[in-house]
């Protein structure tokens, strides 16, 4: 009797279901990077005589970037401890709208992900996802019409860097939301974003010198969220790979 062949896709080269890559070894590069971040930042803290507490949010910052980078949900959980710390810095500077919003939203929406996340796991990270076209409109829709009425508001405020202010700060909620829900697309918005901060932080400079310890730590991030961006693409892609051989297995079961 001769056997048939089906025509089914070849998944030998699919990595299995939740199976993520082996242990790697230390991140060399990224402990060197955070290291002289740190260096950095607290050569700036005594040349412009800050506060500890005005610069410690950002050493534990140092490390949330750098599992940022690698797409871990542990950094959620980290970034909403910080935000703690940072609500304590804003209340030292006198900042109370800035510490409310860190209490009140940055904490709990990063402890939200953090849970969000752990119930998805993929590894060291989560199951993501992309939005589709339609969410894509209204959600940039939603974006360009709360940036405009923002930046009324902070015009009638007469507020200093109105656009940038309003951009970054918005930028920073849907990114937020995003991240929650495991969508790629927040990798996208954190690059133009961080962008964003570092001018932000340069024209803050101005008044504000001592602001150049938030400007080295703007550098280091964008060059996490960068590599971030890279690691969320190959982790969709494996699991993308991986929906696709559980497809292919089940296609050979119903086939015997």
């Amino acid at each position: 009797m001769i056997k048939t062949e089906t025509n089914l896709p070849d998944i030998s080269e699919i990595p299995e279901k939740n199976h993520p890559p082996a242990k790697r070894r230390a991140d060399i590069p990224s402990i060197i990077l955070m290291a002289v971040t740190a260096v950095l930042i607290t050569a700036a803290g005594f040349y412009y005589k800050q506060h500890p507490l005005h610069i410690l949010p950002l050493y534990v910052s140092l490390v949330i970037g750098a599992l940022q980078a690698k797409a871990n949900r542990v950094a959620s959980l980290l970034g909403g401890i910080n935000s703690i710390l940072y609500a304590l810095v804003y209340l030292y500077l006198g900042l109370y709208a800035s510490a409310l919003y860190a209490i009140l939203f940055s904490c709990p929406v990063q402890l939200v992900t953090f849970v969000r996340w752990n119930q998805r796991k993929y590894g060291s990270s989560t199951l993501f996802r992309k939005m589709t076209a339609m969410e894509r409109i209204v959600v940039s829709a939603a974006f360009v019409i709360s940036v405009a009425a923002v930046m009324f508001i902070l015009k009638l405020l007469k507020s200093d860097y109105s656009f940038i202010d309003s951009l970054s700060s918005l930028m920073g909620i849907l990114i937020s939301f995003l991240t929650m829900f495991a969508f790629i697309e927040y990798t996208w918005l954190m690059l133009p974003n961080g962008i964003i901060g570092i001018f932000l932080n340069i024209a803050t400079m101005k008044v504000h010198p001592e602001q150049m310890t938030y400007l080295i730590f703007s550098f280091y991030s964008l060059i996490c969220v960068t590599r971030g961006l890279f690691r969320v693409r190959g982790l969709y892609k494996e699991q993308q790979l991986e929906m696709i051989r559980e497809k292919a297995l089940s296609d050979i079961d119903s086939n015997e």
